[in-house]
């Protein structure tokens, strides 16, 4: 199956290739937003498959650091990691809801702070309703927004199970009758520019800023090698590539701003 590039909008089952520890958090309900240099090309179900880098211990504790403490900005301190990171498997499913902007997010009220601390990239996907196969199966990934081949997607439908996320989250719609209203310019009009959080962590706590910290220097290794410094990006996974790896994943396309 070839590769299905980003933005010709015909996907009938989308999926996206994701590095790990990432994949497994956001499949596990525990990452909520996905985050992007380029908006959302679809809404409703998107299939997560794991790319086929091992993470290194370093990273996993890295990015379980900083979720730990992220909600325990919002009172839960009993957060539930996944046992393993499996890599060159599809894993799972979520809702994308819909897609903001980082600046949408960071002022958005009514969804919970450690929500708001994740939109460090130009565009933040809205990810509800996560579920997970029960076996993850092998198969082989590409960049961009692609579809699953048909026999591969009657397998995983019925290998599904639905997952009890910690802090489930459901991002309202800025119009109730509109299902689709959520997109990049949407919250102009419903977003409190008084409490914004920054989106670098300053103000936080030590605590919050060393796993904001630790999460950076995770999501570095997968940044575009250049003469510039890597810049800070919480997701990991990044968007756009030129990679030509077996696996076609995703890399973090750094902005420069979020080193400043």
């Amino acid at each position: 199956m070839a590769s299905r590039s980003r933005g010709d909008g015909n996907y009938r089952n989308p999926c996206l290739t994701m590095h790990q520890p990432w994949a497994s958090l956001l499949v596990y309900g525990i990452k909520r937003i996905e985050g992007r240099s380029w908006p959302s090309p679809i809404t409703g179900r998107l299939w997560i498959h794991a790319a086929g880098k091992v993470p290194d211990p370093e990273t996993i504790k890295a990015m379980e650091d900083f979720y730990r403490q992220l909600y325990a900005i919002d009172g839960v301190t009993d957060l539930k990691f996944p046992e393993h990171y499996p890599v060159s498997r599809l894993l799972g499913c979520v809702e994308v809801v819909g897609c903001v902007t980082s600046e949408e997010l960071v002022s958005w009220e009514d969804v919970p702070q450690g929500v708001r601390l994740e939109g460090q990239t130009p565009f933040c996907w809205l990810c509800e309703q996560p579920q997970k196969l029960l076996v993850p199966f092998e198969m082989r990934g590409y960049q961009g927004v692609y579809n699953l081949e048909k026999r591969i997607l009657e397998g995983a439908v019925r290998g599904l199970c639905p997952v009890e996320a910690r802090l489930p989250i459901k991002f309202p719609l800025p119009y109730p009758g509109k299902p689709l209203s959520l997109k990049p310019g949407s919250l102009a009009n419903g977003v409190k520019n008084g409490s914004n959080l920054s989106k670098t962590g300053e103000g936080s706590s030590p605590t919050l800023a060393a796993a904001i910290a630790g999460a950076r220097a995770a999501a570095t290794q997968f940044s575009k090698k250049s003469h510039s410094p890597p810049t800070a990006g919480f997701q990991g996974q990044g968007s756009r590539t030129r990679s030509n790896s077996k696996e076609g994943v995703q890399r973090l396309d750094m902005t420069h701003d979020q080193q400043r």
